[in-house]
């Protein structure tokens, strides 16, 4: 009789070798978890100034966003401790050397965005003590600590391309980790840019797609190519759409007010983000062109790609977008599912609210942001040919 030792080939992997291989490494749990506390707390934040105004610099959101910014750089700073000084040979050729230490590539863009978000703290509370509210998204502070955020976004990324491609056999778990992490950034990216896309009122202007063209072409296109996933690019889309869905429901169920004057309008309950954009929808186009190109495709084809990409990424947008302007500004969009027609408290309600904003766009500046989202696209393209070789 044949012991079922004996039938076992010499060649397997012991059991727990397998799942060991076959779980995903904790610290890329820790950078995704890292990425998504960040960008709710910064959806978050950006609620509670619209909402309450600014009571203190230790308020629930800000303490999400600097939880973030803390657990990815300890967890990177962990991993490059421990790849340095008890990692295996093959660690740490496989990592990147820097001031004497070993670890990957993500790792070291994460420990810079940690230490970036970390300075903006401080630095953040003494410009609100000196000049009160921003007018403005993008004020120094929040420049600083939005390069910090990014960085361990992109971060997060690179140390999910680097276990991806090394053909580990957690394949599909790291293919919709990636898609996640690069839709946290696509979100991250749309709300920087919120004075011109954030609102359906913006819709029908000419720099609402000059923007949009020229950001989000670069990122999906740079998540179709790296993803091993077919759809790439709609997983990234679908993550931004749904943690923004998801947030504009959650934070409707909070009742809040004004602590701040002037209040002109007297809300009740914490104002939501307002309606993401549909980026499902060119990103579906966006998949599909990518799709037809080898993973090593000549400069021409490249170059064939990058206006047939740009241009379907342009239409699709345009078209999308355009028509369900007039639906979110219409009283059927003003319900808790789509979170339509809510405003600060220091708003002075009337007609503009259903108004659009800024120049219509006419043929000339379409034609402009039809150019701005083919570069964008190349952009992506030649970002996204490098992280498929992404292996430290």
């Amino acid at each position: 009789m044949t012991s079922s030792a004996a039938a076992r080939p010499l060649t397997s992997a012991p059991p727990r070798r397998v799942a060991a291989e076959s779980a995903v490494p904790w610290y890329l749990w820790a950078v995704v978890f890292a990425s998504t506390s960040v960008v709710i707390g910064v959806i978050w934040d950006i609620s509670w100034h619209r909402t309450i105004g600014r009571d203190t610099f230790f308020t629930p959101a800000h303490m999400a966003i600097y939880v973030g910014g803390l657990v990815a750089g300890l967890s990177c700073g962990g991993l490059v401790l421990k790849t340095t000084f008890a990692g295996s040979p093959d660690e740490k050729a496989r990592g990147v050397r820097f001031w004497g230490f070993d670890g990957p590539l993500g790792a070291w863009v994460c420990i810079w965005g940690s230490f970036a978000m970390i300075v903006s703290g401080p630095f953040d509370d003494w410009w609100h003590n000196a000049y009160g509210l921003d007018v403005e998204i993008l004020s120094p502070p929040h420049t600083l600590l939005a390069t910090g955020i990014i960085a361990i976004q992109i971060g997060a990324m690179l140390m999910v391309l680097a276990r991806q491609n090394g053909g580990g056999r957690q394949a599909r778990s790291l293919q919709l980790l990636f898609g996640y992490a690069a839709g946290a950034l696509v979100l991250m990216m749309a709300v920087m840019a919120t004075e011109y896309i954030g609102f359906a009122n913006h819709w029908r202007s000419s720099s609402f797609y000059a923007v949009s063209a020229g950001i989000f072409p670069v990122f999906l296109v740079a998540a179709s190519r790296a993803s091993l996933m077919r759809w790439g690019a709609t997983m990234a889309a679908g993550a931004y759409m749904g943690v923004t869905i998801l947030m504009i429901w959650i934070l409707q169920l909070f009742p809040a007010s004004a602590m701040l004057g002037p209040i002109y309008n007297p809300v009740d309950h914490m104002v939501p983000p307002g309606f993401p954009l549909l980026l499902v929808l060119p990103a579906l186009a966006i998949d599909v062109f990518v799709q037809r190109l080898e993973r090593d495709p000549s400069p021409t084809k490249q170059w064939r790609a990058t206006l047939a990409i740009g241009a379907a990424f342009f239409s699709v947008l345009l078209l999308a977008h355009w028509l369900f302007a007039e639906f979110l500004l219409s009283p059927a969009a003003r319900n808790f599912v789509f979170g339509a027609d809510q405003w600060d408290y220091s708003s002075r309600l009337g007609d503009w609210q259903y108004d659009y904003w800024g120049t219509t766009a006419s043929v000339g500046p379409l034609i402009v942001a039809l150019l701005i989202a083919m570069g964008s696209t190349r952009l992506g393209l030649w970002w996204g040919n490098w992280m498929v070789r992404v292996r430290r």
